[in-house]
Order: structure tokens, then sequence, then C-alpha cells
């Protein structure tokens, strides 16, 4: 039989709303015992509204409402400077419905005020934890959560009325991947001296708009403690980081990309959380958040720990963190991060480093399950965005729905084609002849996924060179073979992203703590490298055949690969209005192509639309078609031979 202590308690709390005036912590509660429910199935999918610190009015008191899932700590109070940092002054209460959950109101607790969980846990360990839902955390090195409460009139009711068109999968896609931190600083060498969220709105917006891209990537903004992460070791999963400004000023960002027309995808990062004293990691002195056995619980890689996505607490607090920024800041997609590492029991382990799932395979099968659940929730209640998977192996059905087997994501990063790319323009344009298979291959599985090209910013750091710089030749080459590049990236099907700084040429590897080399646009070779890349972003954007059918296979068609020796690569990318339909014609060695004939159905006259050899974009501008010749030779099956001019190293578009 329990105390009459515990009786009394048990009367008290039944009644969610009374409150001890008295004392500094009231006994109140914003959970139903639905909630509670869902919270434990992993379908409680507002957790932010119920968890963390609100902002609350109780028999006309001012404060704040506080809660937190600590389910084998003994005692949790709230501390900060607003009671010196003592842990006995402001306790909370532990639900008795075993939950786990503790909770309180504190009266005439302010906006601003700065707080953590003091938590007695496991074996009597004492521990100081930020708060896993905050909105809002100290600028680092402080590590505090700060209680707030964000509001934001919305002035983007044209874009969220129209963005289902805007992010539809016929849409045209062209990513402009940015670390917030580096893009831009007031004080290019000074790592300390950000611009903030308001002064981006002024900066970055206008630029990407320029630019002509039709979404924005930011690389993590979640709160992070350490800046050399780039934020893919967060300690925030409902906060955007301090380091830029407040919660509502992020707001006020997202709304000026979308009132300049421009879609905003955030990465976000389910796979992994450092072990920062303040963050999840042992939250309440047990594995909380992170498997306890270490074959599943530690990345080996990133030196952090796994999520334990069979427990549905966490994935009630993952789901939501992912809805919450749909919800709360309208952005437009999420690009899940390692999301290899989430599916493999055996991702980065050696034999006897991981154990097999229950049918024997390396499958993570409740991972699995958590990612099928994220994107059927995201699509459910956000149908007009999209989900995109970093995902570097040939897991099948990335991008497929659930109903047909796959794992319901809109979109999958095509690796494999960034990889041989690659390979590929880095040889020396005369090798290439040998190498055209790495070139074309990607068509070859290319329908297996609704793919996105990813030119990121893996791809300039750790000693891998900026593009520029990967490619052979002298100076005048090396423009040329990325304007070549560009061109096949911008023709080939798919969505295209691209990372800061590649846009003109960036000489350097990307460096966290410094500004890009923007000095260098006084540069003709590199201003007018970027007003290459903002043409073929008008084209992509403009031009039906390049974005309308990009995930279907009626959208392409091989025309020549039959000339190796010489290294010309011709294919037809389709509208569904055939007279739209273009034509790519790439030469990918230095020599020029006189009186080059290419044989084509159905089309009687074709013009250039864009020649990466103008004179506009630093090329040589003395090759070029104002008006192609061309000739039947077979009437019966309507083929037509053209007569083109193609200059070295160099990409023709055709209408």
């Amino acid at each position: 039989m329990p105390s009459k202590k515990i009786k009394k308690q048990k009367k008290r709390y039944e009644d969610i709303h009374f409150i001890d005036s008295k004392k500094p912590v009231w006994n109140y509660s914003l959970f139903t015992d639905e909630d509670i429910t869902n919270f434990r199935n992993g379908t409680l999918y507002n957790a932010y509204e119920k968890f963390g610190s609100h902002a609350l009015t109780v028999l006309e008191t001012d404060g704040f409402y506080f809660s937190v899932w600590a389910p084998n700590a003994t005692a949790v109070s709230v501390v900060g400077d607003f009671n010196g940092w003592k842990k006995k002054l402001h306790p909370l209460f532990v639900r008795l419905d075993e939950s786990g959950i503790w909770e309180g109101f504190i009266p005439h607790f302010k906006k601003g005020d700065s707080y953590k969980y003091h938590i007695k846990g496991f074996k009597g360990i004492e521990l100081d934890k930020g708060d896993p839902y905050a909105n809002y955390w100290e600028l680092r090195p402080g590590t505090a959560s700060v209680a707030w409460q964000s509001q934001h009139p919305w002035a983007d009711k044209d874009w969220m009325r129209k963005r289902k068109k805007h992010n539809a999968l016929n849409a045209p896609w062209s990513v402009y991947e940015v670390h917030l931190g580096s893009w831009m600083r007031p004080v290019p060498t000074d790592e300390e001296s950000f611009n903030s969220y308001t002064q981006l709105i002024g900066r970055l917006v206008p630029y990407v708009q320029k630019m002509g891209f039709t979404h924005v990537e930011l690389m993590p903004v979640m709160e992070f403690p350490y800046d050399g992460s780039w934020g893919y070791q967060g300690t925030g999963y409902f906060a955007p980081t301090s380091r830029f400004g407040t919660p509502e000023e992020f707001m006020e960002l997202v709304d000026a990309f979308h009132q300049a027309g421009i879609g905003v995808i955030l990465d976000w990062v389910p796979s992994h959380f450092p072990y920062d004293a303040h963050g999840l990691f042992m939250f309440d002195g047990t594995h909380t958040y992170e498997y306890g056995d270490m074959r599943k619980g530690y990345h080996p890689d990133w030196n952090s720990y796994i999520f334990n996505y069979k427990r549905g607490e966490v994935k009630s607090f993952l789901i939501s963190s992912a809805r919450y920024w749909f919800d709360r800041f309208h952005i437009d997609g999420i690009r899940v991060d390692a999301v290899s590492s989430i599916l493999r029991l055996d991702y980065s382990r050696q034999e006897g480093q991981w154990t097999p799932n229950e049918f024997g395979g390396n499958g993570n099968l409740e991972a699995i399950e958590f990612i099928k659940h994220l994107n059927e929730t995201i699509y459910r209640d956000f149908p007009d965005v999209q989900t995109i998977a970093e995902e570097a192996t040939d897991w099948p059905k990335i991008s497929r729905p659930t109903t047909e087997g796959g794992l319901g994501f809109g979109m999958k990063w095509m690796m494999g084609w960034m990889h041989d790319t690659l390979d590929y323009f880095k040889m020396d344009p005369l090798m290439r002849q040998f190498h055209q298979d790495k070139f074309s291959f990607s068509m070859m599985y290319y329908y297996d996924e609704n793919f996105m090209l990813p030119l990121s910013h893996d791809e300039v750091v750790h000693g891998k060179s900026p593009m520029l710089f990967k490619l052979p030749g002298d100076e005048w080459q090396k423009f040329a073979n990325l304007r070549l590049l560009y061109t096949y990236m911008f023709t080939h099907p798919g969505a295209k992203l691209l990372f800061m700084g590649n846009e003109f040429g960036q000489t350097t590897e990307w460096n966290y703590k410094t500004e890009l080399s923007w000095p260098l646009l006084q540069f003709d070779c590199h201003s007018m490298m970027q007003e290459c890349v903002k043409d073929l972003n008008q084209l992509y954007r403009s031009e039906p055949a390049l974005h309308q059918l990009q995930f279907d296979m009626a959208g392409f068609e091989w025309v020549d690969l039959h000339h190796r020796a010489e290294s010309v690569i011709v294919y037809r990318r389709k509208a569904r209005n055939r007279q739209k339909d273009m034509l790519i014609v790439l030469n990918m060695t230095p020599v020029v192509r006189q009186d080059w004939k290419i044989r084509v159905k159905g089309k009687s006259a074709w013009k250039e639309v864009f020649n990466s050899d103008s004179k506009k974009y630093w090329g040589t501008g003395n090759v070029f078609n104002p008006a192609p010749e061309t000739t039947l030779v077979d009437k019966k099956n309507r083929i037509f031979e053209i007569n083109l001019h193609i200059p070295a190293l160099g990409a023709l578009i055709l209408q």
C-alpha cells in the first residue's frame, strides 16, 4: 500500500491545475493522457508544444512552464541566473504515470532568462543539462538554454499559397548551398565576425535571387557548440543558432527568401549527436537518447552518439524536431544528413564490431521504420515540401513512397554521379576517350531514384581542392573545363546543388573561419564564370525541357555516344511540348570541331541558345553557330543532319 504522503501527492496531482501559490514552483501540466501515450509510442508529433519552456499566465501570474523527460532521474530542478544556480530552490514535479516527465510552473520567470535542468540521476550522479526542447540558447561558449517565445508576422502568404508548384518534382530545383557563418563576414578574416540574420536579408537574399537559384540550402543552423563541426554536431534541435541573432530574426530571413521567390531547405541531423556535457548524451545519467549498446550507439567516424530509434520517446523528439521547422519556420525542405549511417548497423564498422538484426542482416530495422514514419508524417502534414536524403550507397528505393516499399524521401543526393563526373573531368582531356563509360554510366541507374546532383561543401575541403583546381590544363583550360562541367550538370536530368563559391571559381578550399574570396570577382575570369552560372540557372528555370520531365524516362535521350576518340557527346532533353526540346553538345577535348555533323529526328530547324565559349563567359568567342545548317537526310523517318562548329572544351545548347 502506498504511504499517506504518496496518496496525498497523487490526489493533488490528478487535478493538474492545482497550484500552491506559496511555493516557488507550482504544480501545473500541459499534458493530457493522450499526449503521454503518443509520446511513449513515438507519435507525439508536436512535442515542442508540451516540452521545454513556455510562457504562460496562470492565475493572473506571468511565468514559464517547464517540462523535461528524464526517466531515470530521482530529482530535477530548474537552475539559472534567476536563482543563483541553486539546485534546491525550484524543483520540478515528476508525473505519477511513470512517463519520466518532470514539470512545473515558475511564476515571474521572464523571457530571456537563462536556465538549465539540474538532474540527480542514475546512481546519484548530478548533471546540469540544457533543455532538449529549448527554442533559444546562449551564444557559445555559453551553454545554457534561454526561455523564449517567438512571434513573427509572416508576409510570405503568396509563396505559401503557391509553393506546391515551386517545390514540385517537375519544377526546377537549383539549390545554392550556404554556410551562413562563412559566406560573407563583416570582417573577412575574423572568425568571430558574423553577419546577423537581419544583415543576411540585405546581402544573401538578393545575391541568391540575382544568381537565379530556386532554393537555398543552409548547412545546419540548429544550435551547436563547436564552430568546427559546421553545425553537424548539434545540441539544439528546436533552436536556430544564436550566433546570428534571435529565432524571430531567423524567421525574418526565411520570410525574406520566400518574398524573393526562393525556397529554403535546412540541413537536419538525426543521425548522431555530440558528447558535450550540457547536451543529450547520458542525459539523466543513463543512455536516455542514445543506444546503450555502443555497437549501435557510438559513431566511430565522428566520435558521437547514435539516437535510439527503437525508443518511442526518442522518435517523438526527432519527428517533432523536423515538424517544428516546417510548422514554425515555414521551411520548404529538409536535407537529412548521413542517412547511410542511420540505415546500416555495419556502417564504418569491422566484423565483430556490430551485431546483425533478427533476420541476420545489416539493416537497423527500427531506424528504417523511423525514417519511413518521419517521411510519412512530413508529407501528410506538409504535402507541398520535400525531404532529401544524403545517402551514398545502393540501398534501394530511398526516394520511393513507403506504399511501394520505399523509404519515402522526395529526392536523394546522386553521389555516384558526383564521384564519376569529377573523376572524368579531372582526367587529361586526351585520355577521356578511354573513360567515356564513366561519364555515361549515370543514366544506367538514374531512374532508380529521384536524384539531386550535388557539388557540395564536402568536395572542396580536406585536401580535395576547390572545383577550379580539380581540373586539368592552364588557367584558360581550367575555366573552360569548369564551364563545360557546369553545363553538363545543369543539362543532366535531376535537381542541382552547388556549394557557395563554386559559382565564381573559388581558388582556395572552403574554410569555415574566413569568408569566400569575393575579391576574385574583380578579375574577368571569375566574374564571367559567375555570369555563366547565372545564365545556366536562367535556362534551367525557363526551359521546360530541362526540368519538366527531369525524373521521367521520357525526358532524356542519348543522340551520339559513338565518337569516343573525339570525345564529342550529344544528348537530347525533352519537354512535353516537343517543340521545346533541347540538344546538348559537349566537346571534352581542347580541339575545335569544325563542320561537325549530328543527326537528329523530327526537327528541321535549331538555334544556338547557349555557348560556353562565349566571350561573355571568358571564352574565345571564335566558334559559334548563329544559324546552324540543317539538311533532311531521311524523309521517311524525318532524320535531319545539323552542321555545327564546336568550340574546344566547349558546350552548346540548341533549341
